[in-house]
């Protein structure tokens, strides 16, 4: 039985496996035109996965064609020379490779030519390239036809060393413009760092000839589509919720996706004959929130860099106004490479899923604030169970109100809570005082995140029944407004009939007010809480 793969590239005879048919159609025509295509994609995005199977494709049409697939993740702090040595070695690997595949021989002028070859410089790889499409070309090989075309496929090619990288992309350059040199016909790089990353000689670009692929997330159909293949073989099913909601947490991150796939399926012990429904998503969401698996070990060790990265960060998921995705800026040019943040489609900055907001949110909020006893009044002898009603709902007027009193209790000690940016610590101390009453109360917390910036909707869960709290900084009477409408919309779509929205009002004149509305047939709590940031004066 085929299983969901998370452990680097998926076979389709051992993993469920997107089939990608579109995009590998449309890398495929760029192939056969003869085009030298680049794709710098974030770490356990499926990039070498889908090469691989737009390259078996092709050949599969078409068998002429004379695929060589190298990895430069062995090439990192070699020499030129061990570098071109290395090279030659694993072209020749990959010669055999396919010779084999199509069960025949090579010619003897070919065979003479690999033992003849020795690689030393981007010169002589250009000279060993004219050669070897000349003798692939033959008809000679034994119980092969000839090969027209050469596909190069260079993956990890961020792993490329310093010193060759320019001189090596200008030779792959002549070779594109050149009408004498024709091999490879096309090239595929596939790299987490652009070319524009890597530190050749900026003067003149040594690639300007290449012609960029996106490889897009999943789309809601081709998550579908996986968990259609799983049900297909093992007869369990999945609510369209359960998929819907699992796209929606993920943004269809094949990674996530597959390690999702893989807690329902495997970990959870879910009778195989029992439909996966949300509280099933629930359980599956609070594991993979708490994990260290080798995906959020990659975004918390890239976000911990730079301390610069958490005002950016937080400035994106707290403003509606967003930043500008300027990919000139160092900043924003790094989280984008480390798949953190991707340009919105109204070229701004957003956080690409909300899994991974979750996770940057908590890994900036500290473990203590120093004000958690405060969270109930000491007079009150209360609990957070108090909040749940005796039919078992949670009880979210008077659990909000009491978090509206107790930031004004603590007063000025918000500016105390170490590690966090005063500007955002109102939404920290939120998320930290609903974090701590759901892990009471037996329920489940996470975002649910719409824009990927300027707000965040915390969604509590607790038997079965959702409860929606959308969080942001102030920004004005029109943005607060304008922001309600979008919250109710939201709660039409998500079937919900009461919603929450606390703002943080940090202005030197705030003006806190609580309010309840209706729009839209949906009922809206609304909250502005003024932030103390100095303490009384001593005079």
């Amino acid at each position: 039985m085929r299983r969901f793969g998370t452990q680097g590239r998926v076979y389709p005879d051992k993993h469920y496996v997107v089939p990608r048919s579109e995009e590998i159609v449309d890398f495929n025509m760029r192939v056969k035109e003869g085009r030298y295509i680049v794709l710098f994609a974030p770490r356990q995005t499926g990039k070498t996965t889908f090469f691989r199977m737009a390259i078996d494709v092709l050949t599969a049409e078409d068998p002429t064609y004379f695929p060589i697939q190298l990895d430069f993740q062995v090439m990192r702090n070699a020499s030129t020379e061990t570098f071109y040595d290395r090279l030659y070695q694993m072209v020749c690997i990959q010669i055999e490779s396919v010779f084999k595949k199509h069960r025949g021989t090579p010619s003897e002028p070919l065979k003479q030519l690999l033992e003849d070859t020795t690689l030393t410089d981007e010169f002589s790889m250009m000279m060993f390239f004219r050669d070897l499409a000349s003798l692939l070309d033959s008809e000679s090989h034994k119980h092969t036809t000839a090969f027209k075309r050469v596909v190069l496929l260079i993956d990890e090619f961020d792993g490329i060393p310093q010193d060759v990288v320019s001189n090596f992309l200008y030779t792959l350059r002549h070779i594109y413009l050149s009408d004498e040199f024709q091999c490879p016909h096309s090239v595929g790089i596939v790299g987490v760092k652009s070319i524009s990353q890597l530190n050749y000689d900026r003067s003149v670009s040594p690639f300007n000839i290449q012609d960029e692929f996106r490889l897009n997330n999943f789309t809601l159909p081709q998550v579908q589509d996986l968990f259609d293949q799983y049900t297909d073989e093992v007869g369990q099913t999945f609510t369209p919720e359960v998929v819907k909601t699992l796209h929606t947490q993920t943004s269809g991150q094949p990674f996530l996706v597959n390690r999702f796939a893989q807690i329902l399926t495997e970990e959870l012990n879910i009778p195989k004959t029992e439909t996966v429904r949300m509280s099933h998503f629930a359980a599956a969401h609070a594991l993979l929130l708490d994990e260290r698996n080798t995906n959020i070990e990659h975004l918390l060790t890239n976000i911990r860099k730079n301390r610069r990265f958490e005002t950016l960060l937080m400035q994106i998921a707290s403003y509606d106004k967003g930043l500008p995705f300027n990919i000139n800026d160092d900043i924003t040019n790094e989280l984008a490479t480390y798949g953190v943040i991707a340009r919105s489609s109204d070229g701004m900055c957003e956080i690409v899923n909300p899994i991974y907001q979750h996770r940057i949110i908590r890994t900036f909020k500290p473990l203590l604030n120093g004000l958690e006893n405060d969270y109930i009044p000491e007079e009150t002898d209360g609990d957070f169970v108090d909040y749940i009603t005796p039919t078992g709902q949670i009880d979210m007027v008077p659990l909000l109100d009491n978090f509206r009193d107790f930031i004004i209790r603590v007063g000025f000690r918000i500016s105390q809570v170490p590690d966090t940016p005063k500007e955002y610590v109102g939404q920290h101390l939120l998320y930290a005082y609903l974090e701590q009453f759901v892990r009471s109360v037996g329920g489940s917390m996470y975002l649910e995140v719409q824009t990927g910036r300027g707000r965040m909707d915390l969604l509590l869960i607790h038997n079965q029944q959702k409860y929606i709290v959308e969080t942001k900084i102030w920004e004005g009477r029109n943005r607060f407004s304008s922001e309600k409408k979008q919250l109710a919309t939201y709660m039409e779509l998500e079937g919900t009939l009461k919603g929450y929205y606390v703002v943080f009002d940090h202005r030197k004149n705030p003006e806190p007010r609580v309010e309840t509305e209706t729009l839209n047939g949906v009922t809206i709590r609304s909250y502005v809480i003024p932030i103390v940031q100095e303490p009384p004066s001593s005079v």
